[in-house]
Formats: structure tokens, C-alpha cells, sequence
């Protein structure tokens, strides 16, 4: 509320013909970096854009020269035939990997997964870029899921708002095998409160084992560090335990000391899949950002305020975006490869039966490619979902 009168303010002085104020140092140098990293992320954009594009068409160019160069119709519709046959398996695939998926997500759910919560009450101290922020990693949250063998029995809490508007835009997020309670943790887990414990760096107490009676909780709130040590403060006011993950013991941060949402959860899944605190930090935090630290070096902290050039790598962690889309678009309707399949199938029917009136009328300016042209984006990678940029104190995991 002070910024907004601070801002107000200079605006009437703006408006009465006095200059502005002028920018700090830092806050030059912070503006001139944000611009910097807009500018990098719209270039990869735009190549990225590029890229699928040229690979679409490179695709379709191949597959119309393979079939002018049939020395028949019944060769060009056995390739026809044999694409579709190719299609449909791999749509049986991805049937059976979401069968899969579904029924491990089902048995974490009955008790076999680990109870882990998103709290997501911060939304009011955020901003509308920080909400998506955070929207983004909980989509890597649920992707990395997804694709473990022991996943956990995930939760997202105090899910309604501008918060639960941003989930509802994700794609398939009403098939989501999860968690959502519109109401606190507090009231979802009333009868459990005792088994409540928040993860948090400032707390005290270090975190050496994951204890299946437990739920843990990660605070979801992207704040670029404003509000530092209120996860502590919230778990102290309501009562229940706090610790924090034990990364002091065996790394020491380098750069920014950046740990997201996503990383979090991914170090506990990890943890659950291997017992092996040590292993669980290597595979989920980046080379660059950790170094072996020395023996008793437990006072590591670790921030999930994430402000440095590398922010969208570390929101990351180590799932690609690619992968990330391709579970998220699992959950989207299972039938769109078979509707292009038969879109496919029609447009080459066509197109060979065009080229047969052709040539019977002795039209032989068609003897060229006969093109069963695939539809714009049939094979194609589907557009990456964009990577969060922005901090994230919320789970701030030790």
C-alpha cells in the first residue's frame, strides 16, 4: 500500500510538470537486466517458433515427395495405409502409458504416495506475473509426478481466487489426478493437524527423513523475496511443526541460491525413489548451482527468490519443457490423433480420386505428386509451455 501512495504520488508530481524522480543505480542496472532477459526470451521464442515451423514443413515436403515417386495407387495407398497403422499404434502407446500413470496416481492416492501439499493461500500477497509464475511450476509439479514410478498423493490447498482462475487455464487441468481443496489445509486435514509439518529454511529442526505419517506442506508464493519468513511465522501462529530439507549437510549453493517449487517436490520424490538425501540434490539441483560443502556446513540456506538470468532453467529443474507438454497434454482429449488420422485419410481419398478423373479425361499436367498433405502441425511438436521466470520464496526449502 506504501508503494502504490509512493506511486501515486509521483504521478501527480508528474502531472504538475515536475520530472520524475530519477532511478537508483540498482534500480537502473535491475530494469536495464529485466529488459535484458525479456529481449533473450522473446529471440528464443521466435527461433523456437521458427524451428517447429521448418521442421512441419520440411516433414510434409518429404512425405509428398515419398508418394509422387509411388509407382502406383495401390503403393500410395498402402502408404497411406501404413501411416495410419504407425499413428494408431503409437496412440495405443500413449494409451497404455496413461493407463499406467492413471493407476499409479490411484494408488498414491489410497495411501501408497507420500502426502505433500501446495499451499496456495499467498495469492493475495502476489502479483498477476507471479501468479503464473507460480502456475507454471505447478504444472512441472504434477508432470514430474506423473512420471514417477512412486509418486506422491499431491495436494493443492486454498486453491480458489485469481489462483484457481490461472489453473483452470491450464489445459486438461479438470483431468488432473489430484488434490484441490478451495478451503485451508488447516480445515482439509482438521483431523490431522498433528501430522502437519511445513517445510520452510528458517526453521530449526533439518529434515533427515521423509516419514509417510507426515504431510508436508510447500508454501506456494512467488514474492521476489518480499516476505521472508512467513511460512515460519504461519506454521508457528497455527501450531504445527516446521523443518527444513538437509542441503546444508551436503552442498553448498553457488550464484543465486535458487530452489523453486517444482525442485522441491522433485527432491522429495526423488528422496522417496532412492532414500539418498545426497542423491536427490544432484539429480534435481543444477551442476552450476551447487559445489560439495564441507563437513558440518548445515547452515546452508536456500532461497526460492529467484531473480538471476538462469530463472527459467532452475524452474526447470531437470524435466525438459517438451516432456512437461507432453504429460500436460495427455490429461487433454485422448481422441484428437484419431480425428486427424481420418482428416488425413479423407484429404488423401480425395486427392486420389481427383487425380484418377484427371487422368482418365487425359489430363497429364497431374502426373505429379498426388500429396495426401498432412493438416499444419500434425506431427508437430506442440508449443512449449513457457517457462517460469519468475521467483519463487514460497516452498522455501532448506
Amino acid at each position: 500500500m506504501a508503494d502504490d501512495a509512493v506511486g501515486e504520488q509521483a504521478a501527480v508530481a508528474a502531472g504538475d510538470g515536475a520530472q520524475p524522480p530519477a532511478l537508483s543505480k540498482s534500480a537502473r542496472k535491475k530494469l536495464q537486466k529485466q529488459e535484458r532477459q525479456a529481449e533473450r526470451k522473446a529471440a528464443r521464442k521466435a527461433a523456437e517458433k521458427e524451428r517447429r515451423r521448418a521442421d512441419v514443413e520440411r516433414r510434409r515436403r518429404e512425405w509428398e515427395e515419398a508418394l509422387a515417386a509411388a509407382p502406383s495407387d495401390e503403393a500410395r495407398a498402402e502408404m497411406v495405409a501404413a501411416r495410419r497403422e504407425t499413428r494408431r499404434e503409437r496412440v495405443g502407446r500413449r494409451a497404455e502409458e496413461r493407463g499406467a500413470r492413471a493407476e499409479r496416481l490411484r494408488r498414491a492416492a489410497e495411501g501408497a504416495g507420500q502426502k505433500v501439499v501446495l499451499d496456495l493461500e499467498f495469492a493475495d500477497l502476489m502479483r498477476p506475473n507471479e501468479i503464473h509464475s507460480l502456475t507454471q511450476q505447478i504444472m512441472y509439479c504434477y508432470a514430474v509426478n506423473g512420471r514417477s514410478a512412486n509418486p506422491a498423493h499431491l495436494w493443492l490447498t486454498g486453491c480458489s481466487g485469481e489462483m484457481a482462475t490461472h489453473l483452470q487455464r491450464i489445459p486438461g487441468y479438470d483431468k488432473w489426478i489430484i488434490e484441490k481443496a478451495a478451503k485451508p489445509y488447516l480445515e482439509a486435514f482438521e483431523d490431522r493437524k498433528e501430522n502437519l509439518v511445513y517445510l520452510t529454511a528458517d526453521a530449526e529442526t533439518v529434515l533427515d527423513d521423509l516419514d509417510m505419517s507426515k504431510i508436508y506442506i510447500i508454501g506456494g508464493l512467488v514474492d521476489r523475496n518480499r516476505w521472508k519468513g512467513i511460512t515460519l511465522k504461519k506454521a508457528a501462529e497455527q501450531g504445527i511443526q516446521s523443518a527444513k530439507l538437509p542441503i546444508g549437510n551436503y552442498l553448498k549453493l553457488s550464484s543465486s541460491q535458487v530452489l523453486t517449487v517444482n525442485q522441491v517436490f522433485e527432491i522429495m520424490l526423488k528422496f522417496v525413489e532412492t532414500r539418498d538425501w545426497k542423491t536427490a540434490f544432484f539429480h534435481v539441483i543444477p551442476q552450476r548451482k551447487r559445489g560439495e560443502a564441507e563437513a558440518g556446513d548445515d547452515e546452508t540456506k536456500v532461497s526460492l527468490d529467484d531473480n538471476d538470468d538462469d530463472a527459467e532453467e532452475a524452474a526447470n529443474g531437470n524435466l525438459s519443457e517438451e516432456d512437461l507438454k507432453k504429460v500436460i497434454d495427455e490429461d487433454v482429449a485422448d481422441d484428437g490423433d484419431e480425428e486427424l488420422e481420418d482428416d488425413e485419410t479423407d484429404v488423401s481419398n480425395k486427392r486420389q480420386c481427383v487425380r484418377r478423373e484427371d487422368v482418365e479425361a487425359g489430363d497429364q499436367d497431374h502426373s505429379g505428386a498426388v500429396a495426401e498433405a498432412t493438416p499444419a502441425g500434425l506431427d508437430a511438436t506442440t508449443p512449449q509451455a513457457e517457462q517460469a521466470k519468475e521467483s519463487n520464496n514460497g516452498g522455501k526449502d532448506d
